[in-house]
């Protein structure tokens, strides 16, 4: 479920939203390292919570498409590619990305109401937390039914929210946040009446 062993084009051809994710997210980062250019995208892109106060209201998204480091891009974008996939070819290309996109507003959002105004942050965790929320909700829905990907995915969501307790430098309000927008909206998706008209329309 979780092993990808599909070559590079057959990954770009079943997983396009992921893969387009994954693509946009490494290209900006390296846009990042450029000179001049870089840092100034950068700064326009960050999540300061002083600046969308100001009216800068771009910055509730754009921190979603910025990494602090390599080592932040990589996490981030090895657990997309991990279990984006699978959620994918669930939910659809449509869906996912609403998951994606709306649990990376929403911890952007939280972020900005829950910490000071001098906090600025960037990373997609929020979005990715959104992912495994949304696996979350499938597992409530129909978890006894599920037990390989209740054995996978619970293990990883606990350890995922304990880790973000005791990381430091790390964005908690977002994660908790994507989290849980995830697990709402998953709960929508995945609810069985709605999974029976996917497969009426199918």
């Amino acid at each position: 479920m979780f092993v990808r062993t599909e070559s590079f084009s057959v990954y770009l051809k079943k997983y396009p939203v992921v893969s387009a994710l994954l693509a946009i997210n490494i290209l900006i980062h390296l846009i990042t390292w450029l000179p001049h250019y870089g840092e100034y995208l950068y700064y326009y892109g960050v999540g300061s919570n002083f600046l969308i106060a100001s009216g800068e209201w771009w910055r509730f998204i754009t921190p979603m498409f910025l990494h602090a480091g390599w080592l932040h891009l990589l996490f981030n974008m090895f657990a997309l590619f991990i279990f984006g996939p699978e959620l994918e070819r669930l939910t659809g290309k449509f869906r996912f990305i609403n998951i994606y996109l709306i649990a990376g507003f929403f911890g952007t959002a939280a972020t900005y109401f829950l910490q000071p105004l001098d906090y600025a942050h960037v990373g997609a965790s929020g979005a990715i937390f959104g992912i495994f929320g949304a696996y979350g909700a499938l597992l409530y829905h129909g978890g006894r039914s599920l037990p390989q990907l209740r054995q996978i995915i619970l293990p990883i969501i606990v350890i995922s929210v304990v880790m973000t307790f005791l990381t430091p430098n790390i964005n908690i309000t977002a994660h908790i946040a994507g989290m849980v927008t995830g697990f709402l909206i998953g709960l929508s998706y995945f609810h069985p009446k709605r999974i029976v008209s996917w497969r009426k329309q199918k």
